[in-house]
């Protein structure tokens, strides 16, 4: 199991998913179909944490009115299956990792993974 999640409306997502040969993978536009309650508890498994999931940087926050630090676990779980913004992306996810969102180590390890150098 390959499986790519990410935002096609994402520059960020697009620029990132270019770099790789992506043959082979499972790719998913969140927006057009959704993450299910079974693969967010698989990606669970990998991060032990929802909030690791979580995009701190979605609009969705403001316009609900959210304080993220009130936040619980389950909460985290609850927003992420309501609405596809709050998934931080892109994920990459394969049998045994899992690489969360577009910070600069996450990028490294990825490239590392795919046997890229920087």
């Amino acid at each position: 199991m390959k499986k790519v999640f990410y935002l096609k409306t994402c520059d960020t997502c697009r620029k990132i998913l270019a770099q790789f040969d992506l043959t082979g993978w499972e790719i998913r536009e969140i927006k057009k179909d959704l993450v299910t309650e079974d693969e967010l508890a698989e990606m669970y498994v990998q991060t032990k944490s929802y909030e690791a999931l979580f995009s701190k940087k979605s609009t969705q926050i403001k316009q609900r009115g959210l304080d993220v630090k009130t936040l619980t676990e389950n909460d985290f779980k609850n927003l992420l299956l309501d609405h596809y913004s709050f998934l931080k992306r892109p994920v990459f996810i394969t049998e045994d990792r899992i690489f969360v969102g577009n910070d600069k180590k996450n990028l490294e390890e990825l490239r590392a993974f795919f046997g890229m150098k920087d």
